[in-house]
């Protein structure tokens, strides 16, 4: 069977003027901020006329450790706000923005896939509007003001060889992971080693996510701390008096995108910090909107439920008060053939035997979010062409005696209609739940982490590195000890370790270092081999993208 490209799919949709989504969620005209017929910034202005009292229903779409064969979390999460829609449900869906990095790597874009797509599919997934880039240059405002003081002077006393601020860019780039800069005689600046991180894993870009509107952005930049002085005391943005200007290059930034799907239902698409090496959430102001505006909001967040569902719990939603109502979590029959130990390019044939070991993943992922957290679960089975009957059932079963229902989903082939079964199961459970987390602030460093890596994903002791312990010494001494933690690692495994597939237990969790960031208002924790800017695979997407004389893109996916 020939089956349509999600690009030709996207491109032969019509798109309702974007004023009207507006119009359909309650945005008034004077909100609205259009960049052209499709897409619109809204204004920060509507968080005033709004009660403070939430009315809708938070709904997280998470999924199992994905494979590099991909599980459809976003697609599903599009399918679901649909199907929801069919349901006569006011809905709203927030959605991470795509980082340039992926779609030009090898993990694609953010706007969904097949007939679950958000529109216009091209524009969000390359520059969309230009949010990447004024986090990229608010980042990089902050790194030049830095080397200028030193240049100018250095009044503070910045040690070069202390400094913890990178630059970054919105592109997968490890020739630029380690660098040196300042070459080139004194008029160009100091010599030291630095590095460029991808911009999604920014701190800029947490913060910006973070935030609850201007003012708190501005407080949460001035509080990033660049470096340390030849004494060991902390520098921030706010002795570089470099917030002012940051939060400036933000201002259009910090305002929710709204864009809509393939069946015109609205979607706030708002920052786009990664998972794996940030917190992988989608801003508050964009769900924070959403709440008052519709009866049901779909969320997602990064890769599988250990990473972006602990984090959106355990730092979105502690530092903001959201909780969810109900999460559904994302599993493939392919994905399970693969956690039992099939290899990539195997998925296809039948293996009953695979999926019964691979079930043990998802095992995990429940009674981490079902039990552990309390929340209302359902599994969203994303339907693949290849799957049979047989198997389809068996993962049901399996679910059921976890004591939850597993929907079979099948957006990608049929829109909302194909996640009307999984929409019913959401509504039928979603119900509001007490906050649960696996430490307490005022733990120890050690002690959060060993507490989180034993919970949630299974491990039996913490093993930390002498830099480790070392930065762990000094974010204590300087006072940042009861922060939250925001562990760094590969989203493959419920380790740090990628091959360690299924559900390894009784494994040490190895912690190379941590870092600070607080402005965002957590201590990353760095887990194995985890790298913060990214590289392009053997053969990056971008080879296949292009675009013809007439403006028309093809290629991209």
């Amino acid at each position: 069977m020939q089956y349509k490209t999600d690009l030709e799919i996207a491109q032969a949709a019509k798109a309702t003027n974007i004023g009207e989504i507006a119009q359909s969620l309650g945005i008034s005209e004077n909100e609205l901020a259009p960049h052209g017929y499709d897409k619109a910034k809204v204004s920060l202005s509507i968080l005033e006329r709004l009660s403070s009292k939430r009315n809708g229903k938070l709904i997280l779409v998470s999924a199992l450790n994905p494979t590099p064969a991909g599980e459809g979390k976003t697609t599903v999460s599009i399918g679901l706000a649909d199907a929801l829609k069919k349901c006569d449900q006011n809905v709203c869906l927030t959605l991470r923005e795509p980082s340039l990095g992926p779609v030009f790597g090898i993990k694609g874009g953010a706007a969904g896939g097949g007939y679950a797509q958000v529109i216009p599919m091209e524009d969000i997934n390359l520059h969309f509007t230009g949010d990447m880039h004024a986090i990229t240059s608010a980042n990089n405002l902050l790194c030049a003001m830095l080397d200028n003081h030193i240049q100018h002077g250095n009044a503070l006393g910045i040690d070069p060889r202390q400094i913890l601020f990178k630059r970054c860019m919105d592109m997968n780039d490890r020739q630029l992971r380690n660098i040196t800069c300042g070459l080139g005689g004194r008029l160009s600046g100091t010599p030291r080693e630095d590095g460029f991180d991808i911009t999604a894993a920014s701190e800029v870009m947490a913060i910006l996510c973070l935030a609850t509107d201007l003012h708190d952005l501005k407080e949460r930049l001035s509080r990033i701390i660049v470096g340390y002085t030849y004494e060991n005391t902390p520098v921030t943005a706010k002795d570089l008096k470099a917030q002012g200007a940051m939060a400036a290059l933000l201002k259009d930034a910090i305002k929710p995108n709204l864009v809509q799907t393939l069946e015109q239902t609205p979607c706030l698409m708002h920052g786009g910090p990664f998972a794996n090496i940030a917190h992988g959430c989608n801003s508050y102001i964009a769900t924070n909107l959403a709440l008052h505006l519709s009866d049901y909001v779909v969320t997602e967040a990064g890769f599988g439920a250990d990473l972006g569902a602990q984090k959106f719990l355990d730092i979105k939603c502690r530092q903001t008060g959201l909780w969810p109502d109900a999460v559904v979590l994302v599993v493939t029959v392919r994905a399970l053939k693969f956690h039992g130990g099939k290899a990539k390019n195997d998925l296809v044939a039948p293996d009953i035997e695979a999926v019964e070991r691979g079930i043990q993943n998802v095992y995990k992922h429940i009674d981490n979010l079902k039990d552990f957290y309390g929340l209302p679960t359902v599994v969203a089975i994303n339907k693949f062409h290849t799957d049979t009957d047989e198997e389809i059932a068996l993962v049901k079963t399996l679910c059921e005696t976890k004591g939850v229902k597993a929907a079979l989903t099948e957006v990608w082939e049929k829109g909302g209609e194909g996640g009307v079964e999984l929409a019913k199961e959401v509504i039928r459970i979603a119900q509001p739940s007490k906050p649960v987390h696996p430490y307490e602030l005022e733990d120890e460093i050690e002690v959060k982490i060993e507490k989180q890596a034993i919970a949630i994903y299974g491990a039996c002791e913490v093993g930390l590195d002498t830099k480790a312990l070392k930065s762990i010494k000094a974010l204590k001494k300087h006072g940042y000890g009861k922060l939250p933690i925001c562990i760094a690692k590969t989203q493959y495994s419920l380790s740090h370790d990628a091959t360690l597939i299924g559900a390894p237990k009784d494994f040490c969790l190895t912690v190379r270092d941590v870092k600070l960031s607080a402005g965002a208002g957590f201590i990353v924790v760095l887990a194995g081999s985890i790298m913060t800017m990214p590289g392009l695979p053997t053969v990056p997407s971008a080879e296949a993208i292009t675009i013809d004389d007439k403006g028309q893109i093809d290629g991209l996916f």
